[in-house]
């Protein structure tokens, strides 16, 4: 009999707290929550970078105190970052000494991460590589292609890039985003209705996409290692063309006597 009381109790709390869960803000799971439109972020973020100030207008004013890492390291570009001014074009950048002990040529491993939890709603810093002699006088200036390689998680997904390093002469590389690069987009061969950063695995790939490139955003740069190098010589960079066939595709393979007994 005494616990009668106890148990009236707990059921009038557990009526309460049900009223209060339907009367309070349902809170769902981020994948099943409707997909947002991101376009007012894209532009607060492009105009974010008009508002900053620039430290920097000349590669000489640049600081090359840090050592490019020995395997690609991520990089946040964004608020709180640098900003320079080259020739009227504004954009978050890095800036690295290059080793003197590895052997010529050698390959930089370049990665840029979804900016957005979905692709639909993501954009992508899309890198330019400036290589620099010990006068900071510009040797090589090239917009970084960047193409998409699905791996196994997030941290082996993305859309990655190289830079080469030929040049004895090479001492310095500086890494920004160009007014092309800014303006361009990358091809992403998923649907963007089903693509998530968290399950970069699970994905539909009918249909393809191009992700815009923004001002700041994830990006990972170091010498290149065997992952990175397997990702950045599979990767998709763009539509494949179609092709004519299985049987047209067949006929051209096949030595010229199969070929006409074959018709």
């Amino acid at each position: 009999m005494p616990q009668r009381p106890l148990a009236t109790a707990l059921l009038i709390a557990a009526i309460a707290l049900l009223g209060a869960c339907h009367s309070a803000k349902v809170l769902l799971p981020p994948n099943l929550r409707p997909v947002q439109d991101t376009r007012l972020t894209l532009e607060q973020a492009r105009q974010a970078l008009q508002d900053a100030t620039p430290c920097c207008g000349s590669f000489a004013d640049f600081s090359y105190q840090n050592l490019l890492p020995w395997r690609p390291k991520k990089f946040h570009l964004g608020n709180g970052s640098m900003v320079a001014d080259l020739n009227g074009v504004r954009s978050y950048f890095l800036a690295f000494s290059l080793p003197t002990d590895v052997k010529l040529p050698y390959r930089i491993g370049v990665k840029s991460d979804l900016n957005g939890r979905w692709l639909k709603e993501s954009y992508l810093f899309a890198p330019t590589a400036v290589l620099l002699d010990d006068a900071f006088q510009p040797l090589d200036s090239h917009d970084v292609t960047l193409c998409e390689y699905m791996g196994w998680s997030s941290d082996t997904s993305g859309a990655f890039g190289s830079v080469t390093v030929s040049d004895p002469k090479a001492r310095y590389l500086v890494v920004y985003s160009s007014a092309q690069q800014q303006a361009g987009a990358t091809y992403w061969e998923q649907s963007p209705a089903s693509f998530s950063v968290d399950t970069p695995t699970n994905m539909v790939s009918n249909g393809s996409f191009k992700v815009p490139h923004g001002p700041d955003g994830t990006l990972w740069v170091g010498l290149m290692t065997k992952s990175y190098a397997e990702a950045v010589d599979h990767g998709i960079c763009g539509k494949p063309a179609e092709g004519q066939g299985l049987l047209h595709t067949l006929r051209t393979a096949l030595p010229v006597h199969w070929s006409r007994s074959g018709s």
